[in-house]
Order: structure tokens, then sequence, then C-alpha cells
């Protein structure tokens, strides 16, 4: 794991679609057809196929679960505009809840936010005629564990393919980052302002 970052990348999602493969093999011997939800990052679950990982040499549990299982697989990403999410600055870092920057007007992200519509699900499998307008390549961000305002367009934008990498995206406008119900002395949030919760 710590060698090479693609080699890395490749051994960590094949590990986890095998995991995964093996625990539907294991259920299914119950005698039921297994379904499965597997909450993951974007990065791993979008087809790797359908992104610039591909011409990187990465692939990823969504390419991977795409050719074992086809269409009974079903890919759903999540795309927000600006608003909140609890990240570190760097690896081994403390938490804190950051502020997102409003997305870059040539992304997916731009473009859902046009919609004026606050949240929404977009189905990219069909006769959607939004596919064919999404289908022209463009960049699409990527927050994770790590959130870096100051360097978001090359630590958080990749060129991507929406309707092939997705089978569905959840778009929020304005997003909210989760909050540990128990705070340590570590956890770092910005102030509130003086007159909050009615923010006058």
């Amino acid at each position: 794991m710590f060698q090479e970052r693609v080699s890395s990348w490749n051994l960590r999602d094949r590990h986890m679609a095998e995991t995964l493969d093996q625990l539907v093999a294991h259920f299914d011997q119950q005698g039921q057809k297994t379904k499965v939800v597997v909450w993951e990052h974007n990065s791993h679950l979008g087809d790797a196929r359908a992104t610039e990982m591909k011409r990187m040499g990465e692939l990823n549990v969504g390419q991977l679960v795409r050719e074992r299982y086809g269409n009974d697989a079903v890919l759903v990403g999540f795309s927000t505009y600006t608003g909140t999410v609890t990240a570190a600055s760097h690896w081994g870092g403390s938490t804190e809840l950051k502020q997102v920057r409003a997305a870059l007007p040539e992304s997916y992200e731009a473009i859902f936010h046009q919609t004026g519509i606050p949240q929404f699900l977009l189905i990219l499998r069909g006769d959607n005629p939004a596919i064919e307008a999404l289908r022209e390549p463009r960049l699409e961000r990527a927050i994770g564990v790590i959130y870096r305002s100051e360097t978001e367009r090359i630590s958080h934008y990749f060129d991507a393919c929406l309707p092939e990498q997705f089978d569905a995206v959840i778009h929020i406008d304005d997003t909210r980052g989760v909050q540990p119900l128990d705070r340590t002395p570590h956890w770092k949030m910005g102030e509130p302002p003086e007159t909050f919760p009615s923010a006058l």
C-alpha cells in the first residue's frame, strides 16, 4: 500500500471489490439473492473508465462491479455546488468543518447549479435527453477526506464523462458537512456568528 500511487490504488480497490464479491457469495448461500448497498466516495464508485483515471492506469470498485455484475449494478454519484465539508487539510491532519468554494464554471456541478433546483436525482440510464447533453467530457469535482480550497482546481477536479461514469447522480446544491456527535478537543469548527442561530 505504501508503494507507487497507481499500483497502491489498484490494489486497494481490487481488494474492496473482491471483499464485496465474497460477501455476496456468502449471503447468496443463505438461499436468497443478495442485494448490497456500498457507500463510498465517488472516485471509488463511479466507473474509472469514464474518467481520466483510465488514462493513468487506475481502476476502481465501480468499474470492477460493472464488469462483474453488468446492469445489476447501479452506480450512484453525489455532487454539490457549495456548502461545507468535514475534512482535513492534509493526510493525518485533524478534521475540521471547511467552507466549500463554488464549483468552477465549466464543471458538471456548475451546470447543475444553473438549473436553479436545490436538490434532485438525475437518472443517466434509458432515454433521458439529459444524457446526450451531459455526454461531452468536462470537469467534475471530488472532495474526500482531504479538502484544499487553496489548490482546488488541481487537487479536486478531473475530466469525466458523467453518463458513462454513473447510472444516476444526486445533486445537492448547498451541502452541510457531517459533524461528530462527540466532539473531541481536536475537532475544529469555525466560530458561529454572534447572533447564531438567528443570523441577524
